[in-house]
């Protein structure tokens, strides 16, 4: 890397699935893999990297595991989101034949979203860390009979064949990325489409979460996702994570803002960042059907 070229982090070895979005979103960036999302918030805290670039929601999987709780506390800012298709690729090593293969090794949610295929072709599933590191140790096994499902970009990294391509179950499985810098990037208002990502706790009293929620019909806002989390180990009251369309400066916005906070204990914005073209493309299709 030279010393002028941008870096993004990503969690998971290279090949990830992660390492290809940086590689779609970010092509002039140099790719950093870390060990975990830890390490990956750490690298962009600490000078190492630019950015980081965190999956945080999968259309089969749902809510990646910790992110939610590391967001608030990471000391880090959301600047944009890119939206990856994830297609699987079943991988061996050269010369290796489909008809011969007997185990498959993956992450457990690509095991899951393979489930067709495993099947057909009556495979036996290992569960791995990760898609990467599946296929870093196909490559290393060297035994035609092991498969692994990981990306393309996996196949590239450690020197292996895909057998077939496109092996997951649905075709809409997608994975959302969030990219987080150590300061803000506010486009501004009346830039285009913007997203405002922030966490809130409303206070324990009845119907606070409905009231709380309430300005945000009144004045318009549309909220593309809401998902409450415990913290600190309190079952009595839930830490929210929510996305909305629109800039805290707008009008119906700044309303729903205001009311949200008089019914919270915290409310805390995360980012405010451009709206990626796959949330009008998605809408756009579910109005086709």
């Amino acid at each position: 890397m030279s010393p002028s070229q941008p870096s993004v982090a990503f969690q998971g070895l290279p090949g990830a699935y992660s390492h290809l979005a940086c590689r779609t979103a970010l092509p002039g960036h140099e790719p950093l893999p870390a060990p975990s999302f830890e390490d990956a918030f750490s690298m962009v805290r600490d000078g190492g990297a630019d950015l980081a670039m965190i999956p945080i929601d999968n259309s089969l999987a749902g809510r990646v595991a910790d992110i939610h709780h590391l967001l608030p506390e990471g000391g880090l800012h959301i600047v944009g989101e890119h939206y990856q298709r994830v297609n699987h690729h079943l991988l061996a090593v050269p010369g290796a034949r489909i008809g011969d293969l007997k185990r498959v090794k993956s992450h457990v949610h690509a095991l899951g979203q393979c489930r067709r295929l495993i099947r057909e072709l009556d495979l036996v599933p290992e569960v791995v860390a990760d898609t990467a590191g599946g296929a870093r140790e196909v490559a290393r096994l060297a035994d035609p009979s092991i498969a692994a499902i990981a990306s393309e970009l996996s196949a590239e990294t450690y020197g292996l064949v895909s057998l077939r391509a496109g092996v997951e179950d649905a075709d809409h499985n997608t994975t959302r990325f969030i990219l987080l810098a150590r300061e803000p990037a506010d486009p501004g208002p009346g830039s285009g489409p913007v997203v405002t990502s922030f966490v809130f706790r409303v206070r324990n009293v009845p119907a606070a979460l409905y009231k709380a929620l309430g300005g945000f019909a009144t004045n318009g806002v549309n909220m593309t996702k809401l998902e409450s989390y415990i913290v600190d180990g309190d079952f009595v009251a839930a830490q929210f994570l929510a996305d909305v369309e629109g800039h805290p400066e707008e009008r119906g916005l700044r309303l729903a803002l205001e009311e949200l906070q008089f019914f919270s204990r915290e409310v805390r914005i995360m980012g405010v960042y451009p709206a990626h073209p796959y949330r009008f493309e998605a809408r756009a299709a579910l109005g086709a059907e």
